[in-house]
């Protein structure tokens, strides 16, 4: 009763709020309120965790202090000699934190004050970043917003390639204001010399989709063999590249997305950054920005080229306003767009002018391809008309408007006027119309089998029949004559068929086809998502009427097998039947056991241009070790294009480091022997 103290000893609980702590002893004075833990402290508050040897509880304000304290919050842990803290965040001196649990290979920051706000923050100053015990980077300020990932700091990769003699790379990016991290890439090659720039990301912390972005970038005097370029001409020692990608949301409907790719010459991403070469072979730059209203966008793009050596159709911009289909009275459904925009293709080829000899692209340094300001309109209406849920059929009819000015073509020699293959005149402008009517219908039947098979884990079959039949005639006023910027590029697969949805508008002109598909879907029930594809089988082919069509333009079949859910078969077929002549066969058949282990074989058949066999494997032999193999073949070459052989280890759960061997043959700018030591993050 004179100090006003109470004591309590063993599995003493003591509940205040959202907050529970549990501890050997506890002091607890009515007076002031305070309470002073002594003896295996934890404290609890939401997803905070904290241990300590003492720890002293305001029970009014709900702040505390701590001695020898451990923090906890998935998947960051910290430690250090003393901490206060409060409801909202702690903060520890002499404090050690890590990603993950602690071990000898988890990410670890040490700083004389880490303060952690659950959830929320953690920041820092004056800080070392490392891995387990070794923090050999200096980072002055350290800031990371919890509700984002946590994106590594530190890029590794090392090893040997013929073309570039041994090679070890490396990036680092310092945290330096909220959401921003700066730094750069280094990367040092013997047979070509060091190549570095800076490079960075970016975001806006409370809402990285509202803004966010990144740039690399990278300088290298290359003294090794360089060979040739895309055009067969020398490359220049000094060679580089600028790579910078955008986007943000600048109001509730308005966005922005930016792109920029600078090469100095079209290998030098190819030769130095493989990776982000192969899935991107050709470098965009481009900007656009969109308002999308309740049932309409108005947009603006502008593509540009900033690179001498590739071929851009340009657009200097498009202003674009696109009206969503809309429901009209009376069921009729409405649709419409239209579009200004200034074209522009450039050299560095030029359309071969030689008479009787088919045109060809050549090279030519200063070449101003073509350019026209176009505008585009297109407008259509139709009237779904629905029997029940199983047929359907719509009706189509549109028009669309075209007016070319400023028209023309030059050359670095003479002004010339474009070959009649390239449909150009050499008149300045044109306009013309298109018309088209045409209709969709869909017929949707099914039917279901009680058939059971325990082996292949199928509980009844249902088979979807969906035959689909489309119709267009399109035709024009006039021939097109202005340059074919916007011209078709190569596909095997059907192309679209309305008039407002194909994106070839330059090469425009009257068709007359109808299309009809056969759609095959075959499914048994699944206890966890309602039901399993087993099948599917897909027929399309078009048949033209108008002269200068082809009667059929090569069926199309698409198949696939998946029996069961480790074991899966595609294939795609195109083919002509007036000669029975097999034109295109892609197929693959895959097999795997979860994360396991799995097997693909595929084939890649295009007449008289690819036959190719792949094989790609991978199995885990234990928690830490995969290994994997991946093999390419060229049947007409008869010869192994790629032969890789690798293994990956995971460390802590948080690294993964591969080793990779690589065997090439053929006339390739990569090397026939490549030897990579790779380190990727496994969470982060």
């Amino acid at each position: 009763m004179q100090t006003g103290e109470t004591v309590s000893r063993r599995n003493v609980r003591l509940r205040d709020g959202d907050a529970l702590l549990t501890t050997d002893e506890l002091r607890e004075n009515q007076r002031t309120h305070q309470a002073t833990a002594t003896g295996h402290v934890v404290l609890t508050r939401g997803a905070l965790r904290l241990l300590a040897d003492r720890l002293v509880y305001n029970e009014d304000t709900g702040t505390y202090s701590a001695e020898q304290v451990r923090v906890g919050s998935f998947p960051y842990y910290a430690e250090g000699d003393t901490a206060v803290g409060s409801r909202t965040e702690i903060t520890i001196a002499h404090a050690r934190v890590t990603y993950g649990e602690p071990g000898p290979w988890q990410p670890t920051l040490t700083a004389n004050s880490v303060t952690f706000a659950p959830g929320q923050r953690l920041r820092s100053e004056h800080s070392f970043v490392g891995v387990g015990h070794v923090q050999p980077l200096p980072f002055p300020k350290f800031q990371q917003d919890l509700k984002a990932a946590l994106i590594p700091y530190v890029s590794l990769t090392g090893g040997y390639r013929s073309s570039l003699g041994v090679f070890g790379e490396a990036g680092l990016h310092v945290p330096v204001a909220d959401g921003v991290r700066l730094g750069g890439d280094l990367g040092v090659y013997t047979a070509r010399g060091v190549l570095f720039g800076p490079s960075g990301t970016y975001a806006t912390p409370p809402d990285p989709a509202a803004l966010s972005g990144d740039f690399h970038s990278g300088y290298i005097n290359d003294h090794g063999d360089k060979k040739t370029d895309i055009l067969g001409q020398p490359i220049a020692e000094d060679r580089g590249f600028v790579e910078w990608h955008h986007r943000q949301q600048l109001a509730e409907h308005l966005s922005l997305a930016a792109q920029l790719d600078w090469w100095s010459d079209s290998e030098v991403v190819r030769d130095f950054r493989p990776r982000a070469f192969f899935p991107v072979q050709e470098p965009d730059t481009f900007v656009e920005s969109v308002y999308a209203g309740q049932n309409f966008l108005v947009s603006a793009f502008a593509r540009l080229q900033p690179n001498s050596f590739e071929h851009v159709q340009e657009r200097l911009p498009e202003l674009r306003f696109d009206l969503l289909p809309a429901a009209l009275p009376g069921g009729f459904v409405t649709q419409f767009d239209a579009s200004y925009v200034r074209l522009r293709e450039r050299g560095p080829f030029l359309l071969s002018t030689t008479p009787g000899a088919t045109p060809s692209l050549v090279f030519d340094g200063n070449t101003t391809f073509a350019q026209a300001d176009r505008i585009d309109a297109y407008y259509a209406l139709s009237r779904p008309i629905a029997w029940q849920d199983w047929f359907s059929f719509t009706p189509i009819g549109g028009a669309r408007l075209q007016h070319y000015a400023n028209a023309h073509f030059t050359s670095a020699v003479a002004t010339v006027p474009l070959p009649a293959a390239a449909t150009f005149s050499g008149a300045e402008s044109q306009t013309r119309t298109l018309g088209e009517i045409g209709f969709d219908a869909v017929l949707r039947s099914s039917g279901t089998f009680d058939y059971k098979n325990e082996i292949w884990k199928i509980d009844g079959l249902r088979h979807l029949f969906t035959p689909r039949l489309s119709y267009r005639y399109v035709k024009a006023d006039k021939a097109a004559t202005m340059p074919a910027i916007d011209r078709p590029v190569f596909s095997t697969y059907l192309q679209p068929l309305g008039l407002g949805d194909t994106r070839a508008v330059d090469t425009l002109n009257g068709t007359n086809t109808l299309r009809l598909a056969l759609e095959n879907v075959l499914q048994t029930r699944d206890p966890t998502y309602g039901s399993r594809d087993l099948a599917s089988l897909t027929f399309a082919d078009d048949l033209g009427f108008k002269p200068g069509q082809r009667d059929l333009s090569g069926p199309q079949i698409e198949a696939a097998l998946m029996p069961a859910p480790w074991l899966q078969f595609d294939t795609y077929q195109r083919y002509t039947p007036r000669h029975l002549a097999l034109n295109e066969f892609n197929a693959g058949i895959t097999l795997h056991d979860g994360r396991a282990w799995s097997v693909r074989f595929a084939n890649n058949f295009l007449r008289r241009q690819l036959d190719v066999y792949a094989f790609e494997a991978h199995a885990r032999l234990n928690e830490a070790f995969e290994v994997l193999s991946r093999l390419n073949y060229d049947v007409r070459k008869q010869r192994f294009n790629e032969q890789a052989y690798g293994l990956t280890q995971n460390l802590g759960n948080t690294w993964l480091i591969s080793y990779v061997v690589s065997l090439y043959s053929g006339p390739r700018r990569e090397s026939h022997f490549g030897l990579s030591v790779q380190i990727d993050t496994v969470r982060f």
